[in-house]
């Protein structure tokens, strides 16, 4: 069964459902293995749980149908259900860490499975770094950061124990502090190794271990990047050759927590990347979605000189139960609307999200032409809506291309006087000049980075490719993902993201324009580009390939009517690009759809983009029209996809 949405978060640590009639005592090996499971758990709590479940699940089926019996039946089910599933694999380690929904047993977030990751990772760092003071340059070493998710902290500290027993000098950040913190401190500190303990943008079940190489583990324009191919799997092998979590020595002391200093750094470095001088006149709703973001967005901006905040109060300190959003992740209908409201209410010139761990960083504005009459007073009446990430991406770069121009110029021009120290955007003269995006983000970055005389590259899905680019002096992805400031974390950053947006917003306020009207701009210049995506959720794991395979023995034949002049199995390694399971579509008008499956989530994801020429001259009524006939042609592209993915009348 599937469904057509754009709903994300839902847990992925469940793998392939068990059939109803799975029953913990109907195999005896099953049994033998949850028994062990629990005989070598670390935490009492998950496994009483497993106790728990063994006992519902060992009851016989009842064979009356009275409600009782029923519901006698339906518990024993559930359980047998639910060790089948806490068992029917590892959870996978991969490019993204770990990630899945705490609870006991092997396919699930449990000390157990973070201690023998950990334990992994420190012999991956021992055997490619060296280990011990006879080492060359000393043991391996790894940074450890956490959020405020239920268990972050413990596993954190199962983390550090296991690295300090195993030779691999441990640092721990000195809280819960966002992701981009842990990202600075793996280069800033020259560590060979991160770990972020976070699920990030996952719904308050789940937690994750995200992990980066850096110092002498990885070299180049990759180092202080997520793992990528082949240390995933290496890494994995390691992992999957850990006997017990007994086996595993733990140390009870000795390793760092690092002082505040590293934080106050960040937020300095940060800070830099604003122009100093330039206009501060912008009044900004902030809110952290209950996430650990909130504080250092709000200094980080009050150092660059925005002290006009107002933050959602009901979301400002972490909660690691998310109690007022369905979802923690900006992109979902209704995450925002608390910080929509709030904008309406203050006459806020700017509304900035982050998701929980912070490295996302997600953007509202108010459009006149998204205008409704629905609900009379309210925000959304009042044309309050979000940015795509394509749009923000874009504009961002082309405020760093605009600025790396200005800063070539100025050392030009000063050349031998002592030209190209930092400035505008925190860029140098002597940065690299390529921007980067992702396969499935919008063509426009592509035409901005020509206009300005830079290059653009097109990498793979997920900031573990973008953070590799050589040269690297911007990157998105439409996720909400944006890296503009690569030289100090190579990861995306929503803090410093959301400083160069209000340092935007400000400017174009000072001259009488918005972010909409800078948008037009782009659209004039560079013809109008809107995207949009289209996603296909599964419970049954199964469909997902099946899907796929019917994609591409059957792709549309036209996208809105515009005939399809191309069919590219990503496959098969396109353009340049490492081979990856997706499929890119090219229509002759321009419009392009790019499908592939989720790398987090159970879904078939959709790409759509459309370009409508502009005129470099054309008046606001022109560019208004243009937006409605792209519109409509991308929903036209929506529903040839729907029946491509077996998804009409669903």
């Amino acid at each position: 069964m599937s469904q057509a949405g754009s709903t994300s978060g839902t847990s992925t640590s469940s793998g392939t459902s068990a059939s109803s009639g799975t029953s913990a005592s109907s195999g005896p090996g099953l049994v033998e293995q949850v028994r062990r499971w629990i005989s070598d758990d670390p935490d009492p709590t998950t496994a009483a749980e497993l106790e728990m479940l063994l006992e519902r699940a060992d009851r016989s089926l009842p064979d009356g149908d009275s409600p009782a019996d029923r519901i006698e039946r339906m518990d024993v089910l559930d359980a047998r259900r639910a060790i089948a599933d806490r068992f029917s694999g590892p959870l996978q380690f991969g490019t993204a860490g770990l990630r899945g929904a705490l609870g006991a047993g092997p396919h699930r977030m449990n000390r157990a499975v973070v201690i023998r990751a950990a334990a992994g990772l420190a012999r991956y760092l021992t055997d490619t770094v060296g280990t011990g003071a006879g080492a060359e340059a000393g043991a391996p070493t790894v940074v450890i950061g956490y959020d405020a998710r239920n268990l972050s902290d413990v596993f954190a500290r199962d983390t550090a124990a296991v690295m300090e027993a195993a030779g691999v000098r441990a640092s721990v950040l000195p809280g819960a502090l966002p992701t981009p913190v842990l990202a600075y401190a793996v280069r800033h500190l020259g560590a060979d190794a991160g770990v972020m303990v976070t699920a990030s943008h996952n719904p308050a079940q789940d937690n994750g271990y995200k992990v980066y190489l850096g110092g002498r583990a990885v070299t180049g324009p990759g180092q202080g990047a997520q793992i990528v191919p082949p240390a995933d799997a290496q890494i994995a092998a390691r992992i999957a050759a850990v006997e017990s979590v007994a086996s595993v020595p733990r140390a009870a002391s000795g390793w760092t927590v690092l002082p505040e200093r590293v934080l106050d750094d960040y937020v300095a470095s940060v800070a830099a990347r604003a122009q100093a001088g330039g206009p501060r006149d912008v009044r900004i709703v902030l809110t952290p979605l209950h996430g650990v973001g909130g504080a250092v967005v709000d200094r980080v901006l009050r150092t660059a000189g925005f002290d006009d905040l107002e933050v959602v109060e009901e979301q400002a300190e972490p909660d690691p139960r998310f109690p007022t959003v369905a979802f923690p992740n900006p992109e979902e209908p209704g995450a925002m609307d608390l910080a929509l409201g709030l904008a309406q209410n203050v006459e806020a010139d700017l509304v900035i999200a982050n998701d929980p761990d912070a490295d996302r960083c997600a953007v509202a504005v108010v459009d006149p032409r998204a205008r409704t009459h629905h609900g009379p007073g309210s925000a959304a009446a009042e044309g309050w809506r979000p940015l795509h990430g394509d749009e923000l991406g874009a504009l961002l770069g082309d405020y760093v291309a605009g600025r790396l121009a200005q800063r070539r110029t100025a050392a030009g021009a000063g050349a031998g006087s002592g030209a190209g120290t930092t400035g505008s955007a925190g860029i140098t003269a002597a940065d690299g000049g390529v921007l980067a995006s992702s396969v499935v983000s919008s063509r426009l970055l592509g035409r901005i980075a020509a206009a300005h005389g830079l290059r653009h590259v097109v990498t793979l899905t997920g900031f573990k490719w973008i953070a590799r680019t050589e040269g690297l002096v911007y990157g998105y992805e439409e996720a909400l993902g944006y890296c503009v400031d690569p030289g100090h974390v190579r990861d995306k950053d929503g803090i410093s993201a959301a400083l160069l947006v209000a340092e935007l917003a400000a400017e174009l306020k000072a001259s009488g324009r918005t972010l909409v009207d800078a948008l037009d701009d782009l659209a004039r210049r560079h013809g109008l580009h809107l995207t949009d995506q289209l996603s296909a959720r599964f419970t049954d794991l199964g469909q997902i390939p099946a899907t796929m395979a019917r994609v591409r023995q059957s792709p549309p034949a036209t996208l809105a009517g515009s005939p399809v002049t191309e069919v590219a199995d990503l496959a098969d390694g396109v353009d340049g690009l490492p081979p990856t399971d997706g499929l890119r579509l090219l229509a002759e008008d321009g419009s392009r759809v790019v499908v592939r499956p989720s790398g987090t989530e159970p879904k078939v994801k959709c790409y759509l983009e459309v370009v409508v020429p502009l005129a470099e001259d054309a008046d606001h009524d022109t560019v208004t029209r243009a937006r409605a006939q792209a519109r409509t042609r991308l929903n036209r592209i929506a529903d040839d996809l729907r029946a491509a993915l077996g998804l009409s009348g669903r």
